[in-house]
């Protein structure tokens, strides 16, 4: 992997939206469910959900990634795990930041591929390692990323805050 970043600012990522929506849309495409992968595929699946106008949005929560660059030795699932019938018949798209190492997102479309219609995948940036070769891809490449939601630190209580009285 090279030492170099991706920078994704927010105003990029909105054009990736669209360019992303309108490749599903030329495809003939029409999920009937955006299944987010928490966290970083929330911000994706809502671009996606009001740039196709699919108003039916999941969240499925798995871990992976540790830190940078450290992972579980297998994705997890965590509560609660979208109910199955919720699914069942559907076309779902499978909305997430990255395509790393794949492994999060062929948990997820395998679960999905038994009870589902169809599943596709959408991500922002594949890998050449990933394991999944999503259906649609704005970016491939093999740098680290830096996405405009994860780059800064967490937020922490000042201490020295004025308090209404």
């Amino acid at each position: 992997m090279s030492d170099e970043r991706e920078n994704l600012s927010y105003e990029l990522f909105g054009t990736a939206m669209r360019e992303m929506a309108q490749a599903i849309a030329d495809d003939g495409y029409e999920p009937d469910i955006i299944l987010s992968i928490a966290r970083g595929g929330l911000f994706v699946a809502g671009g996606l959900g009001y740039a196709l106008d699919v108003k039916n949005l999941h969240v499925m929560n798995v871990e992976f990634y540790t830190g940078v660059g450290t992972t579980l030795d297998m994705p997890v699932m965590l509560p609660p795990v979208p109910n199955v019938v919720d699914l069942s018949k559907k076309k779902v798209l499978v909305a997430d930041d990255v395509a790393d190492t794949g492994r999060t997102l062929k948990l997820v479309h395998d679960f999905c591929a038994e009870h589902t219609a169809e599943v596709r995948s959408a991500v922002i940036y594949e890998k050449p390692q990933s394991l999944v070769k999503c259906e649609y891809v704005w970016k491939h490449t093999d740098r680290w990323i830096n996405f405009p939601w994860s780059v800064e630190p967490p937020v922490v209580r000042r201490e020295n805050q004025v308090r209404d009285a």
